[in-house]
């Protein structure tokens, strides 16, 4: 098994008054030769946007683009022709392939947070694709499957071998993850609660990415909510 820990100060970060962000792997101004990613998975973000601002219209190309708000709801239009809102529960994900231009907004009046997650495609110069859903809060101690490379029951479909999972695991469960793909890696970020993964306590927003190994435990001292995000690498 190899294993790296990725703890939640020792992220990258931005504050632009409208915009605070924190950031896994080298994004924007931020560099770190260290941490260009971890397989087929090169952002995570973590955003607040505050009220009445956001990101105007902005390309993107050859990246599998996957949004996840838990608070607030993010307005979202496209060269597509798409105009959504995506409001805390849903996840949205774009192919940007051979190029979409979008642009993201939060019209309310309250802070809109969202995790952003940049997932390398198994192909470039794929026809640009958007889609999203409607996910129910999550029941504790259960896994809940949002992205995957079939659709597999509710889950959203990527271009890429590559899973992500919100687990909720109560206090002093235990729970194993089983690697969907041969091959692939897993990078595990708490967004709340306290865990022990691979000899390694995490509290919320640590991370960890392993690999070379078939399963996953993960021990909790409190209620503890996951995203576990499988790919390639």
């Amino acid at each position: 098994m190899n294993k790296v820990v990725h703890l939640a100060e020792s992220r990258g970060k931005a504050d632009h008054g409208w915009l605070k962000s924190r950031f896994s792997f080298s994004f924007a101004d931020w560099h770190d030769p260290a941490r260009m990613g971890f397989g087929a998975l090169r952002v995570i973000n973590d955003d607040i946007i505050a009220p009445k601002s956001g990101f105007e219209l902005h390309a993107h190309r050859d990246m599998e683009i996957i949004t996840i708000v838990t608070a607030g709801a993010v307005t979202h239009e496209d060269s597509m022709g798409n105009r959504e809102d995506i409001k805390a529960g849903e996840v949205q994900v774009m192919t940007a392939g051979t190029g979409v231009t979008h642009s993201e907004y939060n019209h309310k009046s309250e802070p809109l947070t969202l995790f952003q997650i940049w997932i390398m495609p198994r192909m470039r110069a794929l026809s640009p694709r958007y889609a999203q859903w409607d996910f129910s809060s999550p029941i504790a101690g259960a896994s809940q499957l949002l992205v995957s490379p079939d659709g597999e029951g509710e889950s959203l479909l990527i271009n890429q071998d590559a899973y992500i999972s919100r687990l909720t695991v109560i206090m002093g469960a235990e729970v194993i993850y089983q690697i969907m793909h041969p091959g692939n890696g897993a990078y595990i970020f708490v967004i709340s609660g306290e865990v022990s993964i691979a000899g390694e306590r995490l509290g919320a927003r640590d991370a960890i990415g392993v690999s070379e190994i078939n399963q996953i435990t993960i021990i909790s001292s409190s209620e503890t909510e996951l995203l576990v995000i499988e790919v390639p690498l």
